[in-house]
């Protein structure tokens, strides 16, 4: 019955090649563009960030992250971005808790402003990443010049070619946004077949790996010590470790709308911005420095040493980050929430091995992170593909696999980390 209903469904029309290949040349450009445009932003960033907690306070000799610093430097961070949302043009776009990875077209006078919020968020120290602004302003660019140099073109295909080029771009591989654009047709009636479809944003992301390979030559791989055949002892870490991510990750999803809900009467950027900085500074001196900025580099050096830290320490460090990024996303600061999430998975995922030793490392950070990303991002493709990209070892991948479902039961249908207009929990 199964065999002789599938034969009757009509297989979805294939679009002819002929339709495909004028995107190719368009897909191209913007990929290459968005990810030129990502990597300028970061390498300006991470100069200004050198500049911030390297030079100006060995020139003032003050310890680069003493306490003092770091108060001194993510309250005026906030006092900078601050600046920006209230007198720069367009505000810096909408409020960041209303924002996915699924950008809205924004007009072209916001996008500068944006660009100059996040690029002090990254050099200042809050707890966010790139993605969310990046891709929100390729998003604009990709559109307004589309639009404008081929108009015969849909004007809904720009803003897929850039989230895909731009996600190509963040993590140096066009399968992460295959893997979003394929979870996002999946709610979606679409015409044709499925790569017909992810065709042209596949060459956007594509180029845009490509491009900030060769410029910027990224590396998610943590190098943490090779992980064999896995066994039963494996299987139970994974399962708990993930279920106790995504669980954690929940507390801060349920806590998010509160805590927006308490800088939102704040009222003004140059109250909430600041506050939020204070805040952080905070946080930084009981987590340390490690707990500062988007937390990738951070993700290496506690993976190159994860007999470095007690279990407490890891403990301690697992919470602010946490605390750190809902503050973070709560008060306007303009940034992502999938980096700083990869940070606390894998910190919970060495305190994990810290406290059990049998707990393989790469089995406490694949997993760990697999289910803080599952609570914070909903996004399960990549939250799988960050995790197995992180130790890279293919026997790991049924693991992760496994580990995921009960992970997924815990966070879906409940509230999302993203707001409404209004500041409701989006489901």
């Amino acid at each position: 019955m199964a065999q002789d209903t599938a034969r009757q469904t009509p297989a979805a029309p294939a679009t002819p090649a002929r339709a495909l290949l004028p995107l190719i040349l368009p897909a191209l450009a913007v990929g290459v563009g968005a990810s030129l445009i990502f990597v300028g932003v970061s390498a300006a960033a991470e100069a200004l960030q050198d500049v911030l907690w390297q030079n100006l306070p060995d020139a003032l000799g003050v310890g680069r992250y003493s306490v003092l610093w770091m108060l001194i430097m993510l309250t005026a961070t906030g006092v900078a971005v601050g600046l920006v949302v209230w007198k720069v043009p367009g505000h810096a776009g909408p409020d960041p808790a209303t924002m996915s990875l699924d950008a809205p077209v924004l007009p072209p006078g916001v996008l500068p402003g944006l660009v100059l919020a996040a690029a002090l968020m990254l050099a200042g120290g809050p707890s966010l990443g790139p993605e969310n602004p990046i891709i929100a302003v390729n998003v604009g660019i990709a559109f307004w010049l589309g639009r404008r140099l081929l108009p015969r073109l849909p004007g809904g295909l720009w803003p897929a070619l850039a989230e895909a080029a731009t996600i190509g771009a963040l993590f140096g591989t066009p399968v992460a946004a295959a893997l979003v654009i394929s979870e996002a047709l999946a709610g979606r009636q679409v015409k044709g077949a499925l790569w017909d479809n992810v065709f042209a944003p596949l060459v956007a992301a594509a180029a845009g790996a490509l491009t900030t390979t060769l410029v910027a030559h990224p590396s998610f791989d943590l190098d943490l010590p090779a992980f064999g055949r896995p066994g039963w002892g494996d299987l139970l870490a994974a399962l708990v470790i993930s279920s106790t991510a995504a669980l954690l990750g929940m507390c801060a999803v349920r806590a998010f709308p509160y805590v927006h809900a308490v800088f939102a009467r704040l009222r003004h950027p140059m109250l909430a911005l600041p506050v939020g900085g204070l805040v952080l500074g905070l946080l930084a001196a009981v987590g340390g420095h490690l707990t500062l900025f988007k937390g990738l580099e951070e993700v290496g050096e506690i993976a190159a040493h994860p007999d470095g830290w007690s279990a407490g320490e890891f403990a301690t460090m697992t919470v602010v980050k946490l605390a750190a990024l809902l503050v973070a996303a709560s008060c306007g600061f303009r940034g992502g929430r999938i980096f700083p999430a990869v940070f606390v998975g894998a910190a919970l995922g060495l305190c994990a091995h810290a406290l059990v030793s049998g707990v393989h490392p790469a089995v406490g950070v694949a997993t760990g992170v697999l289910g803080m990303l599952l609570a914070i991002t909903r996004q399960g493709w990549v939250s799988l593909f960050t995790a197995a990209a992180l130790v890279a070892s293919p026997t790991i991948l049924a693991l992760l696999c496994i580990a995921s479902l009960p992970a997924w039961l815990l966070v879906t249908g409940r509230p999302q980390m993203q707001l409404r207009d209004d500041g409701t929990p989006i489901r």
